[in-house]
Parts: C-alpha cells; structure tokens; sequence
C-alpha cells in the first residue's frame, strides 16, 4: 500500500508544482494533499501531526506570497494603494476572464487601471504596473522554492 501512496502523492506534488503557473490547480494545497494521502496509505507511520502543521504553515505561505509579492513590486515602483489594490483585484479576476494568461496580464492591467484612474500620468501609471510583473514573477519564483522545500521536507522525513 506505501507504494501506491508514494505514486499518488508524487502525482499530486506534479500536480501541485504545475499549479505554480496555472490558475486551475491550487499548488501548494495540492502538494500538501500529496503527503496526506501518502500519510493516510501508510498509517502515518512516518509523518507526524507536528509535520502536517509545518507543512500547513508553508501552504499558507505560499498563499500569501501571491499577494505580498505583487503589492510588494507595484509599490516598488512607485504605485500608490490604487495600483495595489487593483493588482490584486486583476490577480483573483484575470484568471477567470482570460484563463492562464490572466496570471500576468489581469495585476497588471489592474494596477495600470487603478493608477491611471487615481489620476497618475501615463508613464508613471505603466512603470507601476511594470513592477507588478516584477512582483509576480518573484512571488512564482518563491513560490516554487517553498513548494520544492516541502517536497524536500517530505522525503526527508520519510527517509529518515
């Protein structure tokens, strides 16, 4: 039975991983789903509570650094509160107006919109949402180092 956990949870931590990118599969949840599963074929014989609350943690994290990093490089660049809080909103909307693409294309035109609807001049309002992006990508690139951490973690753990 461990070896077909081990196949689920590795097929849920590609899963989890591909969900870094794509708006359709929640990543990190995913990856912690993997190791649950993993626990659940295996009679948590190697992964304790304290484990899953770590790793918990992590997927919280994860969660957060979508935001954090996004707002993080709008202001970076000069955007006001009108810029992040149209990067966020373009963040949850994008993705459903405009599928994968949405990712990029829905904080940037939400930071543009809210700067260039505050009043901010064109080219400030553009740089704003330039460092949207720049947040962006930072955010998936953290992301994906924490979501790889925790795959780490989880082999680790049950190496030991």
């Amino acid at each position: 039975m461990a070896v077909i956990g081990m196949i689920l949870a590795i097929l849920l931590f590609i899963l989890g991983l591909a969900g870094t990118v794509l708006p359709a599969l929640p990543g990190a949840p995913l990856i912690w789903l993997g190791m649950l599963v993993y626990g659940l074929f295996t009679r948590f014989a190697t992964l304790t509570f304290g484990f899953y609350v770590w790793q918990a943690v992590a997927v919280v994290v994860t969660l957060l650094i979508d935001y954090v990093a996004t707002a993080y490089g709008t202001k970076r660049y000069g955007g006001s509160s009108a810029a992040i809080y149209g990067s966020i909103a373009g963040l949850i909307v994008g993705p459903f107006v405009l599928g994968p693409i949405g990712i990029v294309i829905g904080p940037f035109a939400g930071a543009l919109g809210g700067e260039l609807l505050k009043g901010t001049r064109g080219g400030d309002a553009f740089r704003a949402a330039f460092g949207t992006l720049i947040g962006i990508l930072g955010g998936t690139l953290l992301k994906f180092a924490v979501e790889i951490g925790m795959i780490v973690g989880f082999f680790w753990v049950i190496a030991a």
